[in-house]
């Protein structure tokens, strides 16, 4: 499990310039552990902006989302050692096939390189989507019932953790164990608007519902003091580990 407040919050580099993201990383890593570079960020900067987070003592979660054939995305995921981040990440709904080859590859790179595996995490359902998004594209499964049943999946196929909605957090630790890694997203202070999160919860929620660690974009970046808000979360986020 990620040990301290600061390791568990996530800051989500949701930028589109090399120069935005440098200016977040200097203000931010004396409080922020682990930075989350996504798909538009790294289309634009590719492994820079890597070598950059982690030039500045920071860990990454490279947040590209896999989704392919089991080869195609077991050869990423080794790419994504290479470059020494520390959470890698794919759709659970890839199937249990293709982790499993993912874990495989990722073993066996970094037995060899003798290097430390990343923490590899699937997504369960995208906390923007609902029961109607689901509907849309063929599963009339409840939100709640799909995130459970593909975190058994991701966890059988030997993945350490899920990226999911802290509304789900409970029901995954009670599934899955205590060490599964979840690693929650749509959360939101109650000083932060919602934005175009659907299922949220509060840092001191999520954390107790089981979260491992929390992704945070806007509430920090929007916030008129953006190291205030940091350091309010951290706060936040320590009471629910006190507790």
């Amino acid at each position: 499990m990620i040990p301290g407040a600061k390791d568990r919050l996530i800051f989500a580099l949701d930028v589109d310039d090399f120069s935005t993201a440098e200016e977040w990383v200097k203000k931010l890593h004396k409080n922020v552990g682990m930075f989350k570079v996504g798909k538009q960020l790294f289309t634009r900067c590719g492994p820079d902006v890597v070598k950059m987070v982690q030039g500045y003592g920071g860990g990454v979660f490279l947040d590209l989302k896999y989704h392919d054939i089991p080869n195609t995305v077991a050869k990423a995921a080794v790419e994504a050692c290479k470059l020494r981040v520390g959470i890698v990440n794919v759709h659970a709904l890839g199937g249990a096939e293709m982790m499993r080859k993912a874990v495989a590859e990722v073993d066996t790179y970094c037995a060899v390189a003798e290097i430390s595996r990343p923490l590899l995490l699937a997504v369960t359902i995208l906390t923007s989507s609902t029961a109607e998004t689901l509907r849309e594209v063929g599963i009339d499964r409840p939100v709640e019932e799909m995130v459970v049943r593909l975190a058994r999946l991701t966890q059988s196929a030997g993945f350490d953790g899920v990226v999911a909605s802290p509304q789900e957090a409970a029901l995954i630790r009670a599934a899955c164990g205590a060490d599964f890694a979840i690693v929650t997203p749509g959360v939101r202070p109650t000083f932060a608007s919602l934005d175009d999160q659907k299922r949220v919860a509060t840092p001191a929620e999520a954390i107790a519902a089981g979260a491992t660690a929390l992704v945070i974009g806007r509430p920090i970046s929007t916030a008129s003091d953006p190291l205030e808000a940091a350091g309010k979360i951290l706060a936040e986020i320590e009471g629910a580990l006190a507790s």
